[in-house]
């Protein structure tokens, strides 16, 4: 028995139109659970980063190495140092401390001077250069 093309056609047609008519959608609920570890290692990340800015001004880092220390060197800074905002930048393997905001190299060498004589390791960087 020999099919004719268009008759083929049609067939065809007609079973994929009524193989899709029963096909859906998957529908189901997910339920995603997180290790509390998680939240609590992105929350100090946050404490440490809190707002690093990429801008033109200069900073000065009073300090280089490790996690703890740099948590104390920053917060005795911020005693001494009311006036100056500091932060805590991680660049793998160590954590710095970034102290001030100056828009010239001018103010920022001054201030270098002062800083050296309670940090001596202190240094004048720009950090997007």
């Amino acid at each position: 028995m020999k099919i004719s093309t268009s008759s083929k056609h049609i067939f065809i047609h007609g079973l994929l139109l009524f193989s899709g008519i029963n096909l859906y959608a998957q529908e189901g609920n997910l339920t995603v659970t997180q290790d509390p570890k998680f939240e609590q290692l992105l929350n100090e990340k946050r404490k440490i980063n809190p707002s690093i800015t990429v801008n033109d001004r200069y900073k000065i880092q009073i300090y280089s190495g490790d996690s703890e220390t740099s948590k104390k060197t920053l917060s005795e800074f911020r005693k001494e140092k009311k006036d100056f905002d500091g932060t805590i930048v991680f660049n793998t393997p160590s954590y710095k401390v970034w102290v001030g905001n100056f828009k010239s190299r001018i103010e920022a060498e001054r201030n270098l001077s002062e800083f050296k004589k309670r940090y001596p390791n202190a240094l004048l960087i720009r950090p997007n250069k």
